[in-house]
């Protein structure tokens, strides 16, 4: 882990995430936001009438591939919080301009050195359980077309492993849902 991640605090980012993501002002009025229940959730709303700004707490995009080789599926090893040294599916944060496939196959060549090919789309899953933010994690099915496998990036090692030893540290519930969703979908049939 680098100089930049070493005041990171997972409940202090956990606390941040579920208080509006840090949130106080109106970006276009200035005034301090107040709570509203609006449609039945808590919201943060702009109190000046002539503004009625309204911030909706919505999670992030995310996208990565599920690349699988004779029975083995690829993993990358975080290098960065949360969860560094565990293991997960190449994956990412969408960048504002890109389309989730895209996101999806510069994620894989950023961690892993591969260049896939998707195949198709897999499945969406909500992830919740990073301390960061909450994120709707798109994922596709791909195979390597290019490239050398070599840890990139934010990751400090990559390997395929089984699906009978996977390693016990799979940092995030959705990761781990998805690992099982294929293994029913393709393996158990």
């Amino acid at each position: 882990m680098d100089d930049r991640h070493a005041n990171f605090d997972a409940d202090l980012l956990t606390a941040r995430k579920n208080n509006f993501g840090g949130y106080q002002f109106c970006p276009w009025s200035r005034h301090e936001l107040q709570q509203q229940t609006i449609d039945g959730t808590e919201r943060l709303v702009c109190p000046d009438a002539s503004c009625g700004f309204i911030h909706y707490h919505n999670p992030v995009p995310a996208a990565g591939v599920i690349v699988v080789i004779d029975d083995q599926i690829l993993l990358v090893k975080r290098a960065h919080p949360p969860k560094v040294g565990w293991w997960c599916l190449p994956a990412g944060f969408m960048e504002w301009s890109e389309h989730p496939a895209e996101t999806a196959v510069r994620e894989v060549r950023e961690e892993t050195g591969l260049t896939v090919r998707i195949i198709d789309f897999f499945e969406v899953y909500a992830g919740t359980d990073d301390p960061r933010n909450n994120a709707v994690l798109l994922l596709y099915r791909g195979e390597p077309v290019d490239g050398t496998l070599e840890a990139a990036d934010d990751a400090l090692d990559v390997q395929y492993w089984s699906f009978d030893s996977l390693p016990e540290q799979i940092a995030f519930v959705s990761h781990r849902q998805a690992i099982a969703d294929y293994s029913r979908r393709y393996r158990d049939r």
